[in-house]
């Protein structure tokens, strides 16, 4: 085997691989002659076909099975020869047979950045000090006496902020029905935002039984991608108007949200502290966050493009399954995939740079992955989804699965090592 290598950038290496004649000679031997047992050709017995009728029948596909075999068997060997520390999959080309009985083909791949690990321990971060306000308080126990609140109709007024609607909608774009965008018998909790507050705004001092039709400028980060940026006409038909009865907010009222609160002052303690670890817990990924920025801005170093590549395709896919779910495609939420791949580029290089960074610190640290590590994320995906151990574990058994798996775990662990080693001030709320 006799290897050439080039360099296309820094990053990007061009492998011209050429391989004997006699290697080859030897596999289009085989290639044949397992053909010829297995062809039936008018006039000819199985396993008696000559080679020249095999070629002439068969030449161009024997030539593409051989070039897949030779490529698959001698690409590996050839990387460890040229000392290429890959890390995308290879982009062949150029694949020939050459006249002196020779096979040559190209192997253009991406290869690992080289960079000096900067400073990682100590990195300054801002926290806000996790408190509970009062305002915070006030809202979750509102939101618990709209939950626990009885419904009943009302026939002598229009819809007010705070009511269920109960409607029949279509919405059309320039004209045309919205397949996604119908329903009936549907409730919207008018003020809650949730399908949008213009929306939800016009559908205000309608009463039951009217029968309207609304325009609505959907901004484009608008959460559902179906509405994001669109002007949508509504159809709409209010069927019932319900009021929510709110109970009084009292010892009473803590007793029948649960019965380990005796009082209204239990109620409150156990929602403060309950908002308190989510926001302790939501500060750990903030943290994260914080972190990985300044790490990457501590280090200038170029990425491979087909890694950046594949990390904006792994990103639209995702999107494509969340639509999917929906039943909607990219086209039918408006969305362009070219604009897409500009759009998730930057995202996409920050995740690979920061990737090769998390890695350069495992290295220096002798950061693995142990078993006790992998059974801990097995227990958090049975705590999350309910399920027992042993089936979270079988559905890890493929090795496409745990692989990607282990990437991940094995990154949390380096980020919880940076994360104790950083110096976190904590700020109030407002300053942060």
């Amino acid at each position: 085997m006799q290897i050439n290598v080039e360099d296309v950038s820094s990053l990007t290496k061009k492998m011209i691989i050429t391989l004997p004649q006699e290697l080859v000679g030897k596999e289009m031997e085989s290639a044949y002659k397992k053909l010829s047992s297995e062809a039936n050709l008018k006039g000819f017995r199985k396993g008696k076909v000559p080679r020249k009728v095999l070629e002439k029948n068969y030449g161009p596909k024997v030539e593409y099975d051989v070039a897949e075999k030779l490529i698959q068997e001698s690409y590996f060997d050839a990387l460890e020869k040229s000392k290429l520390d890959a890390v995308v999959h290879p982009d062949i080309r150029e694949q020939k047979f050459v006249e002196d009985g020779t096979f040559r083909y190209t192997a253009e791949v991406d290869v690992r950045p080289q960079f000096e690990l900067g400073e990682y321990k100590g990195v300054e971060i801002e926290q806000a000090e996790a408190v509970v306000s009062d305002e915070e308080l006030s809202a979750e126990l509102e939101a618990l006496r709209k939950q626990m609140a009885p419904l009943r109709s009302v026939a002598d007024r229009g819809v007010a902020e705070g009511d269920l609607a109960i409607i029949d909608f279509q919405g059309f774009h320039n004209g045309n029905p919205i397949k996604q965008v119908v329903g009936e018998n549907y409730s919207v909790d008018v003020g809650s935002g949730q399908f949008g507050k213009e929306f939800e705004a016009k559908l205000t001092g309608l009463c039951k039984g009217d029968e309207t039709a609304q325009q609505v400028d959907f901004p484009e980060n608008f959460a559902n991608p179906i509405l994001a940026g669109k002007k949508v006409e509504f159809k709409i038909k209010v069927k019932d108007v319900k009021e929510r009865v709110l109970p009084e907010l009292n010892d009473d009222f803590a007793k029948e949200v649960g019965a380990e609160f005796a009082t209204l002052a239990d109620l409150k303690a156990h929602i403060t502290e309950k908002k308190l670890q989510a926001k302790k817990d939501g500060q750990r990924s903030e943290l994260t966050d914080k972190l990985m920025k300044a790490l990457i801005e501590r280090h200038a170093f170029e990425v491979p493009p087909r890694l950046v590549a594949y990390e904006v395709n792994a990103m639209i896919k995702d999107l494509e399954e969340n639509l999917e779910r929906q039943g909607v495609t990219l086209e039918a939420a408006g969305l362009n995939r070219d604009k897409l791949v500009e759009q998730y580029k930057v995202a996409a290089e920050a995740r690979v740079k920061g990737d090769f960074i998390l890695k350069k610190v495992a290295e220096k640290e002798a950061l693995k992955l142990e078993n006790e590590d992998i059974d801990k994320g097995f227990q958090r995906i049975s705590q999350q989804y309910n399920m027992p151990v042993s089936e979270v574990k079988k559905y890890f058994s493929n090795r496409d699965d745990l692989l990607p798996f282990m990437a991940e775990l094995l990154n949390e662990k380096i980020l919880n090592f940076l994360l104790d080693a950083a110096t976190v001030k904590v700020v109030p709320p407002a300053a942060a």
